[in-house]
């Protein structure tokens, strides 16, 4: 278990960890300096660093009460009303009605609810908040604060659709939604909806206001597909394709 310990080494990975955190370090343990516990929490976003003089099951407790007691929302904060801004991902299945037909229902909505849970998983993986109530088929829906996180995501749902034998519509828009009972709505995530529509089989478009905001941290490039007028929306929106730089 030590060997194993030594050898692993998760410090990429917390970045994303996007959740208050509280680190405790044992300012009396002998195996791990006070140090390596700094640099833990430091590399976690936000991240509280606090020491103890010895870790038994009440100090640890008494922490971890206090810091969950001044991070915890709200009451009815879950499933009240708010807004704010983000970066939305829209994916949704090429052609279903064709394919319900030639695989008939139940085999097509097998292979649908397997890749949906298999592309909520991609989206977690990168930072992601798969929304709720949103099933393949209708579409898949997701939140992100980071438009490089999301292009990433919206890249690697599309490899999981072709890898699948059902590949997608994927479209990204950044605009403000409210958020009410673990969904989404607004102007923004219907925009990001028809994006998607705009795309072809496997492809990525985004928007203008998602390509200015990862153009240079995207670590891909962006290919002009020029303005389109868009079901619902008054002025025509520019989308980009986005090429994957592998």
């Amino acid at each position: 278990m030590f060997r194993a310990w030594e050898a692993r080494d998760v410090t990429d990975l917390l970045p994303q960890i996007a959740v208050p955190t509280l680190v405790v370090q044992d300012k009396n343990n002998r195996l791990t300096s006070l140090a390596a516990g700094q640099r833990i929490a430091a590399g976690i976003p936000g991240a509280r660093f606090a020491t103890t003089d010895d870790i038994t099951y009440g100090a640890a407790l008494k922490l971890a009460e206090a810091f969950v007691s001044e991070n915890r929302p709200a009451p009815d904060s879950t499933t009240a009303a708010s807004s704010g801004t983000a970066i939305i991902l829209f994916a949704d299945i090429v052609d279903s009605t064709a394919l319900t037909e030639r695989l008939g229902d139940a085999a097509f909505r097998a292979k649908a609810r397997d890749l949906d849970g298999t592309l909520r998983t991609t989206i977690r993986e990168h930072s992601g908040t798969p929304i709720e109530g949103k099933l393949l088929g209708d579409g898949v829906l997701a939140v992100f604060t980071s438009a490089r996180q999301a292009i990433e995501a919206a890249l690697a749902c599309g490899k999981g659709g072709n890898h699948a034998g059902l590949r997608l519509h994927l479209g990204l828009h950044a605009g403000d939604v409210i958020r009410e009972d673990n969904n989404v709505y607004g102007g923004a995530v219907n925009i990001a909806s028809r994006i998607s529509g705009l795309s072809s089989a496997g492809e990525v478009l985004v928007s203008e206001t998602v390509r200015s905001l990862a153009r240079t941290s995207a670590g891909v490039r962006f290919e002009d597909r020029g303005e389109e007028p868009l079901k619902g929306v008054s002025d025509a929106v520019r989308v980009w394709a986005v090429i994957d730089a592998e």
